[in-house]
């Protein structure tokens, strides 16, 4: 399972992003999927989650109401919108899948594949 992350770049507070993730190696339908960051100097800390129907979404507290996962099945990408940024979102932003289907997607410790990570950079 191969998860490339996409979307990153440099921008103002108040700005919006949106990053994506597309999945090879396995179809995304039957799988939750997830986003991670990790700040400089710090662990890497859940951002959100979808279920495998797209129907249960849960966030940090720190992203919710700025922050919304959705999923295209069809084009086996996940996305995160990211508006609002402020300069404490800057990170590695890292998408993530689980190994069993059938997944809530709002525990952080069953998520197993990462992908490479996109650097998001909110200046103040």
């Amino acid at each position: 399972v191969q998860l490339q992350a996409s979307g990153g770049g440099l921008v103002q507070h108040g700005d919006s992003l949106r990053l994506s993730c597309t999945v090879s190696g396995r179809t995304i339908s039957w799988f939750a999927m997830g986003w991670f960051r990790q700040p400089p100097g710090k662990e890497r800390e859940f951002v959100a989650g979808t279920s495998w129907t797209g129907g249960i979404t849960s966030y940090a507290d720190s992203v919710k109401g700025r922050f919304t996962i959705s999923r295209d099945n069809a084009k086996n990408t996940v996305y995160l919108q990211m508006n609002s940024l402020k300069p404490e979102d800057t990170a590695v932003y890292y998408c993530s899948t689980q190994k069993e289907p059938y997944g809530s997607g709002d525990s952080p410790t069953l998520y197993s594949y990462w992908g490479q990570g996109t650097l998001v950079t909110v200046s103040s």
